[in-house]
């Protein structure tokens, strides 16, 4: 369980071949639990988008990132951790977009994600 003045922060990181998300503890800038898109599971989905031509701007879509947001809150769940803060730069309006199906599906999974409004109604915009 986390206590009050334990705060968990929730970090992607986001470029045009991987989505990568790590929750900190504030209190001890540690790691832990981390989920990205270069994982195992979706290996044969990156690798065939290296084969297609032309081939794409960007190696994951909606989909990659609900699946690492799902992830990423079953192992939020399994180590007790029940709300974390989102800690984001500004991104350009593209990945912003694609970052709402990520946070739902940790909220899905039982997650509370403080600051996540931003990203939700840019989706729907």
């Amino acid at each position: 369980m986390s206590s009050p003045k334990q705060r968990h922060l929730l970090r992607l990181g986001l470029s045009c071949r991987k989505i990568s998300a790590q929750v900190t503890n504030s209190a001890t800038e540690s790691i832990v639990a981390m989920a990205s898109s270069t994982e195992q599971e979706f290996m044969p989905h990156y690798r065939s988008k290296l084969t297609t031509f032309p081939r794409p701007h960007r190696f994951w879509d909606a989909n990659i990132a609900s699946r690492v947001g799902e992830k990423l809150g079953f192992r939020l769940t399994d180590i007790g951790i029940s709300d974390v803060e989102i800690e984001q730069p500004p991104l350009p309006t593209h990945h912003r977009k694609l970052i709402a199906p990520f946070l739902h599906s940790v909220k899905r999974a039982g997650i509370s994600v403080y600051g996540s409004e931003k990203f939700e109604s840019e989706s729907q915009a």
